[in-house]
């Protein structure tokens, strides 16, 4: 077989075709790569509105810098307005919300609560709002309501890492004070530091002998639980501890409650499955019963919240005479409030956020807003949330942001000097 080789020219020529081709198809592949790296990330925005000085729009992590929320906010039928509502009195570009409603709701409304969502332009820019498209049924005095506080904390830990508190709310509870205090407050604090609530009532403890079975773990409509004739004994492996079922507690401890390395998360998790009120137990137990977690906790949930002493497990709806009490307690949030147009929470808005009841919070991140501004500038159509974006990594605090710094890093150090709160009541 005779193989005809080619001339000098026609090898040339080869040879620049392929280079070309070569350069050709990395161009395209370049360019592919930058339109998906602009598609993933939002438009950012200077204080004045122009697409420049992207550091503004990117949460900062560090102990230099304001920490990060996670936020879990969970409603029922008919309480969408009411979600809004506490959304944009507690919304901060640095933190992350996941908002949910249980199976008494239908599709349509989450699929309407979800839309209005996104409708809102800071919400889209920002990427930090989430809405569960899932529902569960899901009962606060059974085991349904920690699975689902652990379904959340594993969904937040699944989108990001990147923030520092958990904080679980409901459509009743109400902010007192605006988020630039409330970051500027936890910015110097360890972020290990865990707040929650121990109780020191004698015979709390009773409730946990009974047997329970809520059918909500695996019914998809809402139903009460049933209570068994039988008691059990108290386990002798672990000792139960107890308080408020809202506590703030941080990124690491939830990470190990979901993930249960040491298998006691998991084992408790079982046991508590059928016990009234687990929510008031589970958190509470795990950092008294773990080395790595008893000097974090402060015991303090930083809730307002009027407990009634003739119901189990009952808080007292609080009103307009609550809101000095409220105010001086120096507490982040308070529940439960009875309705979304309750003259209280105008007050608050008015008085404390310093928003009207569909605006946002004004701050570092967005000065062009306040109820004064809003009032003055806003269309009866519709007003925007936030006309100019500002550096979302300043924030600026308040009398009550500073004095809450102050006090809560009195509680910190108190925390971790003392582990009274694990004592055996």
């Amino acid at each position: 077989m005779v193989l005809k080789l080619p001339s000098m020219r026609t090898s040339n020529i080869s040879s620049w075709c392929s280079g070309y081709l070569l350069w050709i198809l990395a161009l395209l592949v370049t360019l592919i790569l930058l339109g998906a790296i602009s598609r993933s990330s939002p438009n950012v925005f200077s204080r004045y509105g122009n697409k420049n000085q992207l550091s503004v729009g990117v949460p900062l992590k560090g102990n230099a810098n304001p920490p990060i929320f996670a936020y879990w906010i969970c409603g029922t039928k008919g309480e969408s307005e009411r979600i809004l509502r506490l959304l944009k009195a507690i919304y901060h570009p640095r933190n992350r919300y996941l908002l949910q409603l249980d199976s008494c709701s239908s599709d349509y409304d989450r699929g309407q609560l979800a839309l209005s969502v996104q409708a809102e332009e800071v919400f889209r820019n920002y990427g930090n709002v989430y809405v569960v498209g899932k529902s569960f049924a899901l009962i606060q005095m059974g085991s349904s309501a920690l699975a689902a506080t652990l379904h959340a904390a594993a969904l937040h830990l699944k989108l990001s890492t990147d923030w520092d508190w958990f904080i679980t709310l409901s459509a009743s509870d109400y902010p007192l004070m605006n988020q630039d205090d409330l970051l500027h407050a936890f910015a110097l604090l360890p972020r290990n530091t865990n707040f929650i609530h121990f109780t020191n009532k004698t015979g709390w403890k009773e409730q946990t002998d009974r047997i329970v079975n809520d059918p909500n773990l695996y019914l998809q409509e809402v139903a009460p639980l049933l209570y068994a004739v039988e008691k059990r004994t108290m386990p002798d492996a672990f000792k139960i501890f107890g308080g408020s079922p809202w506590p703030i507690l941080t990124r690491d401890f939830m990470d190990y409650c979901v993930k249960g390395w040491d298998n006691f998360p998991r084992k408790l998790l079982m046991y508590l499955s059928n016990v009234p009120y687990p929510l008031e137990s589970y958190f509470h137990t795990i950092i008294c019963s773990s080395p790595e977690f008893k000097n974090s906790a402060v015991n303090n949930d930083l809730r307002y919240i009027l407990w009634d002493t003739s119901a189990l497990g009952k808080a007292k709806v609080l009103n307009m005479s609550h809101y000095d009490q409220m105010l001086a307690s120096r507490a982040a949030f308070a529940r439960p409030f009875q309705t979304d147009d309750d003259p209280v929470l105008n007050k608050i808005d008015e008085s404390v956020l310093n928003r009207t009841s569909k605006g946002l919070v004004p701050g570092e991140w967005c000065p062009g807003i306040g109820r004064s501004k809003s009032l003055e500038n806003s269309t009866p159509d519709k007003e925007e949330l936030c006309p100019s974006w500002g550096n979302i990594n300043h924030v600026t605090p308040g009398p009550r942001g500073v004095s809450l710094r102050e006090f809560l890093a009195k509680l910190a150090v108190e925390g971790r000097l003392t582990t009274g709160h694990c004592q055996e009541h």
